[in-house]
């Protein structure tokens, strides 16, 4: 008798450990609509891109809930480079995964918003800096996309309403549809999420006059940049507010 249960248990402790990893992985899986906010770790020049070339960027905040934490390494591969007929340079991109704590972790992302550096160092920049005894902890900042953050125990706000708060490395809010549906599709899990610079609404180009989102990679997984006047660069800093995703039955145009 006891001849036949050591097989089975051994068949059992096998299984076990084969279906390990792959429960182990379905704990990673991110809600569609959670956000990752993430910058560029260094300049990209659309002439000097290929396709199949991975390009790292850095997640800037903890994603709340998970254990991805500030600093992961959010991984995108160029799917297509290259201008049209009419002059306008295009790059296409589709954001493949996230390194976190040695776990490479497969996402099908969107972009939602995408700022230039400037518009990155101002979100930082506290609105009065006549001010004095202040410190960055307690400064007001304006996000990019226009929401106020009151730093030292007060709220972040949209036109005069909460709509988060500050956090040690940005504001955690609850997502707003942005004005003039630019943004479809779905908000997010129903708790605060990583916004880091951006408003709750933030949606679309901000301080790149030339730059558009031509696709924003909701129905095909490709997000499409596009520059109406030639070159099409993108500065080291740039921040990029992700969307995790399905395949939706209408993209950005």
């Amino acid at each position: 008798m006891l001849n036949h249960r050591i097989p089975g248990v051994a068949a059992a402790l096998l299984g076990a450990l084969l279906l390990g990893p792959a429960a182990s992985a379905s704990q990673t899986d991110l809600p569609a609509g959670t956000l990752l906010p993430v910058t560029l770790n260094r300049g990209l020049s659309a002439r000097k891109l290929r396709a199949g070339q991975i390009i790292p960027m850095r997640l800037m905040q903890s994603v709340p809930g998970t254990r991805i934490h500030r600093g992961a390494k959010v991984l995108a591969t160029v799917v297509r480079v290259g201008t049209l007929p009419g002059g306008e340079a295009q790059l296409a991109l589709r954001f493949d995964s996230i390194e976190s704590h040695g776990q490479k972790i497969p996402i099908r992302a969107n972009l939602r918003a995408l700022a230039s550096p400037l518009e990155v160092e101002e979100a930082k920049i506290p609105e009065e800096m006549s001010s004095r005894g202040l410190t960055p902890e307690t400064w007001d900042t304006q996000q990019i996309g226009g929401d106020q953050v009151y730093r030292g125990g007060g709220p972040v706000t949209e036109d005069g309403h909460k709509v988060g708060k500050p956090g040690a490395y940005g504001a955690v809010d609850m997502p707003q549809a942005a004005a003039g549906m630019k943004c479809r599709g779905t908000l997010g899990p129903s708790h605060p999420q990583a916004m880091w610079l951006f408003s709750a609404d933030a949606c679309g180009v901000y301080g790149y006059p030339h730059l558009v989102i031509r696709q924003a990679g909701r129905s095909s997984g490709t997000v499409v940049l596009a520059s109406t006047r030639g070159k099409l660069n993108l500065g080291g800093g740039s921040a990029l507010l992700l969307r995790v995703g399905q395949p939706e039955m209408a993209d950005l145009k």
